[in-house]
């Protein structure tokens, strides 16, 4: 039980202990950055925009269903890149690098906003799509870990670390941070 307990503080320590930075590297309060991230998520909706979500392995998986509960709950439209032909076409004819990016150069338009998620903060291809969803000026969002700096952590209007070097303790966090700030959304609509 005790080991229990002890993750649980872990979980609840490495909250307490959220960083976030806005573009220019300046450190951002919480309450702030969520509300500057609602405010976003809001203008999206309110012009029909797209959020697009990204992640490899869990964070793939996060991605899926934080989109569906956008859809479904705060009637956002979504897309993420989870079609397995669309992933092998892409991984084959150009590089997994390009995964994410080349569908954005293709659906992702001035207004849209990209949701970026990776626990260590180097994904390759997650990080090409972030540099391709600012060409296009699409508001970017990152979520993060391991290491303070890492490239990923510097790619957002806002960044969201997590000072853990566990992939179960990232992802957890990453999870909690992504619901705190949908049930946000989803209370601002009514």
């Amino acid at each position: 039980m005790q080991r229990w307990l002890n993750h649980i503080e872990q979980i609840n320590n490495n909250l307490k202990s959220l960083t976030i930075f806005d573009s220019t590297g300046a450190e951002r309060k919480p309450n702030l950055a969520f509300r500057q991230w609602v405010d976003h998520t809001l203008h999206v909706r309110k012009n029909a925009k797209t959020i697009f979500l990204i992640g490899n392995g869990a964070s793939a998986s996060m991605a899926s269903h934080v989109a569906a509960d956008l859809a479904k709950n705060a009637k956002i439209r979504t897309e993420v890149f989870s079609d397995l032909s669309l992933i092998t076409a892409i991984a084959n004819d150009m590089s997994y690098e390009e995964v994410f990016a080349e569908p954005l150069r293709r659906r992702m338009s001035v207004g849209d906003m990209l949701i970026a998620i990776s626990s260590s903060g180097r994904s390759p291809n997650v990080l090409r799509a972030t540099e391709e969803a600012k060409k296009r000026n699409g508001l970017v969002i990152t979520l993060s870990a391991m290491s303070q700096g890492n490239p990923l952590s510097k790619c957002g209007l806002l960044n969201f670390y997590v000072p853990t070097n566990t992939y179960g303790l990232a992802e957890t966090c990453h999870a909690a941070i992504l619901h705190y700030w949908l049930d946000h959304v989803v209370s601002s609509q009514k």
